[in-house]
């Protein structure tokens, strides 16, 4: 593992509050993950279910620099398509449902929570929370409120969390640093490959408000353009 640390705790509340709550001790590239996660939480504050310890729940610190750049807005995305890639080593065929949801057969697999740790007008770091169901039981993913699937169920046999954390991390860490100095564009025409849903209709609801509008296009920053507005952030449906 020579990309990155990794630091493994048995149970916790949730990997990202841990890795926020310690981020002083914790360094540059270090991977926390668990085992058990009783708390773990999504975008825009949902619970993430621990669907058993066969699966994978970790967070990412990473501390680029002491300033928030606007390329960080763009993490999530990276993560993203490199989680995705690594989703394709197994046969299957993964798509980013924007911005950084995965998805197969669409039915969603993983999610990326990021947040920042500013303390006295500097930042300290961002974490990265990712939960990715590996080892799932159907009737489990049944209590998720959306359609969910688990990549032991699509590729019919069980999968070997450490080595699919292995991938995960040495292809996130084996660009991280390209992708730093260069921004979205770096990945952008790969990442466009991974969305399947440019020239559709959808719906995006976003801060209460939903837009119903043909996807246009994403920008160099990774915004969606819908009806001749740029949005960056929001739940799509298509």
């Amino acid at each position: 593992m020579k990309y990155c640390k990794l630091l493994f705790l048995e149970e916790i509340d949730s990997t990202n509050n841990y890795a926020k709550t310690h981020i002083s001790d914790i360094d540059d590239k270090t991977v926390v993950y668990t085992n058990k996660q009783t708390n773990g939480r999504g975008r825009f504050d949902r619970k993430w279910i621990d669907l058993g310890n066969e699966n994978l729940y970790l967070s990412i610190v990473l501390k680029p620099s002491e300033n928030l750049k606007s390329t960080y807005c763009n993490m999530t995305q990276y993560a993203s398509l490199k989680l995705s890639e690594t989703f394709d080593e197994y046969g299957v065929e993964s798509f980013i449902k924007w911005p950084n949801d995965i998805l197969i057969n669409n039915k969603k697999i993983s999610g990326i929570l990021a947040e920042s740790v500013i303390k006295s007008g500097y930042m300290q770091g961002i974490v990265l929370g990712i939960g990715i169901n590996l080892n799932s039981k159907t009737n489990d993913l049944a209590k998720i409120n959306k359609a969910a699937t688990s990549l032991n169920i699509e590729i019919q046999n069980k999968v070997d969390k450490n080595k699919f954390l292995d991938k995960f991390t040495e292809k996130f860490f084996r660009d991280y640093d390209k992708f730093l100095v260069n921004g979205f564009l770096y990945i952008k025409d790969d990442y466009i490959k991974k969305i399947n849903f440019i020239g559709k209709e959808i719906t995006i609801t976003n801060m209460d408000n939903n837009i119903t509008g043909i996807a246009e296009c994403v920008t160099d920053t990774g915004a969606i353009i819908i009806n001749n507005q740029e949005f960056y952030t929001g739940d799509i449906t298509f």
